[in-house]
């Protein structure tokens, strides 16, 4: 589940409009797709999980917000996205194996001015994703690094202690 910090830079670097088109490679338990959901009702949501136990999670999610523009594709990416038959505006990709081939094939996908946002966990999945908006010619390129610290009772004290730091990359089709 994306800590709601995270989802928040994610769901602000993707620039959404009111009927945006998204998809969200590596959905998990739909926490992203939710908040979508509910900013862009005129939107589509395309939730892609490979794991079909944590992708009923993402209905029962939209269920209980009562979100109705979630299409749920059970399957791993890029093997399943030929499955898709909308176009994305928008593409959220939540790291994973395999980023590189991810990348190139939503790329194909992905309309002029179309805009996609990665996260990376780890110095190498960093180097990943920059070397293939490099190789695509990925313009207006973006990356933060996402530091959040929480408030944490230890004993008798509080302090703030640090969540894992994550990159957040984004960029434009452009060409």
């Amino acid at each position: 589940m994306s800590q709601r910090e995270i989802r928040l830079l994610l769901i602000s670097a993707l620039r959404l409009e009111a009927n945006s088109v998204v998809w969200d490679i590596g959905a998990g338990t739909g926490t992203i797709p939710v908040e979508i959901g509910l900013l862009c009702p005129q939107g589509q949501i395309i939730a892609v999980e490979r794991d079909e136990e944590v992708a009923n999670l993402i209905q029962l999610n939209c269920d209980r917000f009562e979100v109705k523009n979630v299409q749920i594709v059970v399957g791993s990416a890029p093997q399943c996205l030929n499955q898709i038959t909308i176009q994305p505006q928008r593409v959220c990709i939540e790291g994973g194996k395999g980023i590189k081939s991810i990348l190139q094939q939503v790329w194909t996908y992905l309309p002029i001015t179309g805009r996609i946002v990665v996260t990376a966990a780890s110095l190498e999945a960093l180097y990943e994703v920059s070397e293939s908006f490099t190789q695509l010619h990925a313009r207006n390129v973006d990356v933060v690094q996402a530091a959040v610290n929480r408030l944490e009772t230890r004993g008798n004290s509080r302090r703030l202690a640090a969540v894992d730091p994550l990159f957040i990359l984004s960029a434009e089709k452009l060409e």
